[in-house]
């Protein structure tokens, strides 16, 4: 892909990708360690070389329903499973009604899968289409290996599920909130313990 100066990502010409693929990353694949791809370009440059040194992967403009097979055993993804530490996904747009479920999935499964992750961007462009919500369901995602995270929520209450020991090497944290409300009945004594750990701490969780 492409970077303009406004920001914005367009896919290369098709001869100058090919070049790119065919000639310029096998020369230089095992000096690559980060990539930045867009969902149609991806298992082409994957697949152009081995990536030995390869720890961060940033995935961008993807759609919610094409991405949900992305963090399977069936993907080139799986390849990399104990391999990347940093990963960025930056999804889109939305599916409606049933777009908590799959971010629910998503950010599940890429947690599971991953299993050397250390920093994980869930949602760079702030996109609500993209916002983690726990609701009243509960979701089961633990994660050992994750150090830094940056996040989108809707409320304040989310923030407490991340913070409830699920993550027990997250030690920063990055947290956009739509709608910061508390509703005391609702926050549970471990949620008052784990506030007050938050503020009284030395060091900041942002």
């Amino acid at each position: 892909m492409d970077y303009s100066v406004d920001g914005s990502i367009s896919s290369l010409p098709y001869p100058m990708f090919h070049r790119f693929c065919s000639q310029i990353l096998p020369q230089i694949h095992h000096k690559i360690q980060w990539l930045h791809l867009e969902l149609l370009t991806m298992n082409a440059i994957l697949l152009s070389a081995n990536y030995p040194n390869l720890y961060g992967l940033g995935l961008y403009g993807l759609k919610m329903q094409k991405v949900t097979y992305l963090f399977t055993d069936e993907t080139l993804l799986y390849r990399f499973k104990n391999q990347i530490s940093s990963l960025v996904i930056d999804i889109v747009d939305s599916d409606g009604a049933n777009s908590l479920e799959i971010i629910r999935f998503i950010f599940t499964h890429l947690c599971a899968m991953f299993t050397n992750l250390r920093y994980l961007n869930f949602g760079p462009s702030l996109s609500k289409c993209q916002q983690l919500s726990f609701g009243t369901s509960s979701l089961e995602v633990v994660s050992s290996t994750i150090s830094e995270l940056h996040i989108c929520v809707p409320c304040f209450l989310d923030c407490l599920y991340l913070l409830d020991g699920r993550f027990n090497q997250l030690h920063t944290l990055y947290v956009y909130i739509t709608f910061i409300y508390v509703p005391q009945e609702t926050i549970n004594h471990k949620a008052y313990y784990i506030l007050n750990n938050i503020f009284d701490s030395d060091e900041k969780i942002l």
